[in-house]
């Protein structure tokens, strides 16, 4: 093995590990994937918690998804592999079912095309934006047709009644890009019907010119929070009736 590999696979289990224990995935729920440079992957196991991975015991696939090595691989394959798909430079995808961002996919009235407003820069930073997906069960193949239609539009998709699933460079980004995700929804569900002050559409344009955001984050984001429609921004109503 590889020592590149060795280390990625070190990676994946300490993030893991950093994951569950700050409850952002509970039990065996949530998994972790990096793209390879042979084309190949590294994923965690079918019903294994992210708090207790063996580095030895993750799957190794190769480029086709056929399993080389380890257990048997997480059911959600095809999430990933869309992701994978559709997303140039995306290299590590990690899917959870962390609370907040659940509770948000359920909500009524929720923008498919762009489900949080830009509370906070790092959420724009570091997510850009959110789709939300109709339901389909765990590991539907289906799941990946919806994905594609995206049209690799977004790094970041919430699944309805499930959970996040989101693309990153690397390991580091795509997680620290779930948990943002995952603040910016818990946000969201503290300051309903607090008529809350996001970004407005000259704070967003900064920043899509200073930090060189993908254009289609300030196309959506053009009006800021206050005229995107989300339940809870000011001039919106609460989102959740209390």
């Amino acid at each position: 093995m590889a020592a590149n590999e060795t280390l990625l696979r070190e990676a994946i289990c300490r993030y893991g590990r950093s994951l569950f224990e700050r409850g952002l995935t509970p039990g065996s729920s949530g998994n972790i994937s990096y793209r390879l440079e042979d084309g190949g992957w590294l994923v965690t196991p079918t019903n294994a918690s992210l708090g207790f991975l063996d580095p030895a015991r993750l799957s190794r696939l190769d480029a086709q998804g056929r399993l080389l090595s380890g257990d048997a691989p997480t059911k959600e394959i095809p999430l990933h592999t869309a992701l994978y798909d559709t997303r140039d430079g995306a290299r590590a995808v990690v899917h959870l079912h962390s609370t907040h961002s659940v509770a948000i996919s359920m909500l009524p009235g929720v923008d498919p095309r762009d489900v949080l407003p830009p509370l906070t820069p790092y959420y724009l930073m570091r997510v850009g934006r959110t789709a939300l997906l109709p339901y389909h069960r765990p590991g539907d193949p289906a799941v990946a047709d919806a994905i594609r239609g995206l049209a690799g539009k977004y790094s970041s998709v919430l699944l309805s009644n499930h959970g996040p699933v989101v693309a990153g460079a690397d390991l580091e980004a795509a997680v620290f890009a779930t948990e943002e995700l995952e603040e910016t929804a818990k946000l969201f569900l503290l300051l309903r019907g607090m008529n809350p002050r996001g970004l407005d559409a000259a704070q967003v344009r900064d920043l899509v010119s200073v930090f060189k955001l993908e254009d289609s984050v300030g196309q959506l984001h053009a009006h800021g929070s206050c005229e995107a429609g989300h339940a809870g921004c000011a001039g919106h109503g609460p989102a959740v009736k209390d």
